[in-house]
């Protein structure tokens, strides 16, 4: 499937070739403090399936495990990108919420269970605007 990418302000943008079922969703502590939220989608991609328009900041964090891992971003609005391996960049996991094809890519599994948020299973009950605050609540 090819997907289209780019971050909030426009200064980097991507294309890319992608498997669907390489979908994944990370509820480990450093990919909720990355992002901001309970957890982070990425699609798994070979490198050089990618074609990048633009320059990402990169910084490098230091899992638990021991891994280093680069984080791509802008460096100028701070959307995250990708991540990769420091010494093998054959693989970018891109990041889902920078993709403009992110509703038709669901995961397909989900990692760091342990880490997630414990009220996740109730979100889909829990009353939702359409829009801003201001629309009416669905249901």
């Amino acid at each position: 499937m090819k997907i289209h990418g780019r971050c909030h302000c426009g200064q980097i943008a991507f294309t890319a070739l992608i498997d669907p079922q390489r979908v994944v969703a990370c509820h480990c502590t450093d990919c909720q403090t990355f992002s901001g939220g309970p957890f982070r989608a990425s699609v798994a991609v070979a490198a050089d399936q990618v074609q990048m328009q633009g320059q990402a900041t990169e910084y490098v964090k230091t899992a638990d495990s021991g891994n280093a891992r680069v984080q791509g971003f802008c460096g100028t609005c701070g959307t995250h990108l990708y991540a990769t391996a420091l010494n093998d960049r054959s693989t970018l996991g891109l990041r889902l919420g920078c993709v403009a094809e992110r509703a038709q890519l669901p995961p397909v599994g989900q990692v760091w269970g342990q880490s997630a948020m414990p009220w996740l299973p109730e979100l889909p009950a829990t009353p939702c605007h359409l829009q801003g605050p201001a629309s009416r609540l669905r249901g």
